[in-house]
């Protein structure tokens, strides 16, 4: 059994030729570059949380001092989190390079506040680093979960995972629901004149509230199985003035009829935004979603854009998806059901594999242009 110990046995070296050494340092560089990205993200996740960025954004150049007392940090964090950004590119150095350290200023360049600051920008990467943190957190209960075929649940990659989850996919809802929806003619005529909507898998509602801000008359009912992201979304909603009309619930998208039936509502329209791959009873929950649907309702699945069979090596996109899934979505279905552990590599006649038999009667690609997403219209 492999050690947990970051001492690796020496093993004879093998021959390499030209080839192979140069393979060899190719990969050698490609994990230092991957360190240097991970470290990277974990000082932006660090700036992040003590409102550094945004200090920078509404205040300008700023020295340490000045930055250490209008955020409430000491002077010499201050100083050094300076150097490195500034060393990485991210922060732009005010005045002479070779200024004493405590006199240098440093400003945020326009450019970036998107990216760092605006939470529905489509540039906004901000939810990347607490992914990578949750995921990290995890490791030791994901070797046992490997060693031992179980799972890992949602809950153990804690707040980081579920806010970089949401943060990551919360821009595409604010600004682009609209024109997804608007790819479907006849289901957004039906949304502008107002209908009910169930979202499942709703995580902490961006997708809610996204749908009900873009049509104002509709009525949304988000369900997921996570109570702390089912309280966030409730929280967000209020917070947003929707609470009359978008409304949150604990609950197993296999259970959506009891949900809507529990409820009083026959949908019009369902959403599954990103969490097909992630239930342990797929046909289940489609099957489930069919029956809370009203006779011509429409189901609308958006989940993971991937090539059509498997291909080694793959792109960069398709990369991020199978280290998400070896990391976090795979353990996290498995810790819910081991009957059907498909991970986020869900390709497209898997879709089409589960909803006829989920009774479904057509599946059609949207063929909306998405980095990340692939868009299914599903009748029944």
């Amino acid at each position: 059994m492999t050690s947990s110990s970051t001492a690796e046995p020496r093993l004879d070296p093998p021959e390499l030729d030209a080839a192979e050494q140069e393979a060899r340092d190719a990969l050698a560089e490609r994990l230092f570059g991957a360190l240097l990205g991970g470290m990277e993200l974990l000082t932006i996740e660090t700036g992040r949380r003590l409102g550094l960025y945004r200090t920078l954004a509404e205040m300008g150049a700023l020295n340490s001092a000045e930055l250490a007392t209008a955020a409430g940090i000491a002077e010499r964090y201050a100083r050094e989190w300076l150097e490195q950004q500034a060393a990485a590119g991210l922060l732009a150095v005010h005045g002479p390079m070779d200024a004493d350290a405590p006199a240098r200023r440093y400003a945020l360049p326009q450019a970036y506040i998107p990216v760092l600051l605006d939470g529905e920008d489509l540039s906004h990467m901000m939810g990347a680093a607490p992914m990578l943190t949750g995921c990290a957190l995890a490791v030791p209960a994901l070797v046992d979960a490997y060693r031992a075929g179980s799972g890992v649940p949602y809950e153990a990659y804690g707040e980081e995972l579920r806010h970089g989850i949401g943060s990551f996919n919360r821009p595409g809802f604010a600004k682009m629901i609209g024109e997804w929806i608007d790819a479907m003619p006849d289901v957004s005529a039906r949304l502008r004149s107002g209908a009910v909507v169930l979202d499942a898998g709703c995580g902490t509602g961006w997708s809610s509230i996204a749908l009900a801000e873009a049509f104002p008359d509709i009525e949304v009912h988000g369900i997921d199985l996570d109570a702390t992201s089912v309280a966030e979304a409730t929280a967000l909603a209020t917070e947003r003035g929707l609470g009359d009309r978008v409304h949150f619930s604990v609950g197993n998208a296999a259970e959506s009829h009891d949900h809507a039936r529990e409820h009083g509502i026959s949908a019009d329209l369902a959403f599954v935004f990103e969490a097909l791959h992630d239930m342990g009873n797929p046909v289940g929950a489609l099957a489930s979603i069919r029956s809370a649907l009203t006779p011509d309702g429409v189901l609308l699945v958006a989940d993971e854009r991937v090539s059509d069979e498997f291909i080694s090596p793959a792109g960069e996109v398709e990369r991020v998806q199978y280290a998400f899934s070896v990391l976090h979505c795979l353990p996290a279905t498995m810790a819910e059901s081991t009957s059907v552990a498909n991970g986020t590599v869900l390709r497209a006649s898997t879709v089409r594999e589960w909803a006829t038999a989920a009774g479904y009667g057509s599946v059609a690609d949207l063929g909306i242009e998405h980095d990340f997403f692939r868009f299914y219209r599903i009748d029944q």
